[in-house]
């Protein structure tokens, strides 16, 4: 794919056009920021909640890392009607007995932890959730979040995500809405 400055994602019956910005030497990818884009959370929402293969049924509670993802959790949230959890990316001094688990993103440079604070690992215990994010590079986070809610026997019946970057993660287990390219030079 020829590189460009800007790359036309067509989304949820939306159309947005997102920078392309350079993450590495010869790796370039289009920065998709869902924050504050009501529009496109809502339509996501809606796609991802309305697709045959969305366990509706089956979750009982939604989780999702900090912070872009936020908000479509929430979307989702309010229309399969129940609770959601965010696992924080740092250790907070109101938390008691939490879980922390490493990871890697590939927008990071340095290694990021996942926190579970005790309370949300009560709610979240025996539970069968939908773990969701905005955007799946290589699946470093939704790994550890697999492992981190292994330890607390919450069985993950879904995993959803409003893209899947080209290349990354490996899996055919990802329920996502579009593709998004990576540039390499």
């Amino acid at each position: 794919m020829q590189k460009t400055d800007t790359y036309t994602l067509q989304i949820a019956g939306l159309e947005r056009t997102l920078p392309i910005i350079n993450i590495a030497e010869g790796l370039s990818i289009a920065s998709f920021v869902m924050l504050g884009d009501t529009q496109l959370i809502e339509a996501a929402a809606e796609s991802l909640c309305s697709h045959p293969r969305f366990p509706r049924e089956k979750i009982e509670m939604l989780v999702c890392p900090e912070a872009k993802a936020i908000p479509l959790t929430h979307a989702l949230a309010v229309r399969l009607g129940i609770d959601y959890v965010v696992l924080r990316k740092t250790e907070k001094s109101y938390m008691r007995n939490h879980l922390v688990e490493k990871t890697k993103s590939i927008t990071t440079k340095s290694e990021q932890q996942l926190v579970l604070d005790g309370p949300d690992k009560e709610r979240l215990s025996g539970k069968q959730v939908c773990i969701v994010d905005d955007v799946i590079s290589t699946g470093g986070s939704i790994r550890a979040i697999e492992k981190m809610l292994a330890k607390i026997d919450c069985r993950v019946v879904s995993k959803a995500a409003a893209l899947l970057e080209d290349g990354g993660y490996e899996g055919t287990d990802i329920l996502y809405l579009e593709k998004l390219p990576v540039f390499r030079e």
